[in-house]
């Protein structure tokens, strides 16, 4: 009975991903938990960690193809983020399930305001400064850190990676949106590993939420090519979108946080 659902819900968090490169577990855990139904956290967020990053790499083969992706980058977010967010989940895991949303309300409170403030990068297409063969500590850090806010809060890490990537390089936004996709899909497999060790992935769950976000996905990237140089609006909805889901688990958890009934 939650196969509908689950579907569509997969179906719209592969279309953000497609579109911006983030918005994956951001949406997918609180999809699971209020629209799917899963009553519990950490199976909500093991499962939508892994969702999302199957859903990231099949996104990826379209910017791929469209030429939006730097690949040296790519690479070195994805290999330093995976340290990260290994570290980052086995300390979400030890936090309680109820506060542990709380604080991912408030992280998207804060990625909204950075989304409307807007993201810029540079034009060019070779690959960026910073990712030659020997990258820059700038990066290793930038990579490091989102790939432990990634971990911890059982997100792909899109929102965090495509402005990560635009202050670490200075690449073109597009480029960010595509690059960013191999380390979510990193970073969503490392914690989603690290959460099934302890049994906590829908495993059923996940494959009809990856069904869905193959469809969605094929579109947002498809939309995000056609609408590269008219981001501003898109990022206005998408933070409107993440306040109003933030003040729900606000809503949903407060009480819980508060200690009162």
């Amino acid at each position: 009975m939650h196969a509908l659902p689950a579907l569509l819900s997969g179906s719209g968090v592969g279309f953000t991903l497609g579109l911006i490169g983030g918005g994956g577990s951001i949406l997918a855990t609180p999809l699971l938990l209020y629209v799917v139904g899963m009553t519990q956290p950490h199976l909500a967020i093991g499962t939508s960690a892994l969702a999302v990053a199957a859903n990231a790499f099949l996104t990826l083969i379209g910017h791929a193809k469209a030429g939006n992706v730097r690949w040296r980058c790519a690479t070195i977010f994805a290999l330093v983020g995976i340290v990260g967010a290994l570290a980052g989940s086995s300390l979400g895991k030890a936090v309680d399930g109820q506060r542990l949303l709380f604080l991912f309300a408030l992280l998207m409170i804060v990625v909204g305001i950075h989304m409307l403030r807007g993201r810029k990068g540079v034009d060019g297409a070779v690959e960026p400064a910073g990712c030659g063969p020997v990258p820059s500590a700038k990066v290793v850090a930038v990579a490091f850190a989102v790939g432990m806010l990634s971990g911890f809060f059982g997100i792909g890490g899109g929102f965090l990676i495509v402005p990560g990537l635009v202050f670490a390089t200075g690449m073109p936004l597009i480029s960010a949106v595509g690059t960013s996709l191999l380390a979510v899909g990193a970073f969503g497999l490392a914690t989603a590993l690290n959460y099934a060790v302890s049994g906590m992935v829908d495993w059923i769950v996940a494959a009809q939420f990856i069904a869905g976000g193959l469809v969605g996905g094929f579109f947002g990237m498809k939309l995000a090519n056609r609408l590269a140089d008219f981001r501003g609006a898109l990022n206005a909805v998408f933070a409107t979108v993440i306040f109003v889901v933030a003040g729900y688990v606000i809503y949903r958890n407060a009480g819980t946080i508060s200690g009162i009934p």
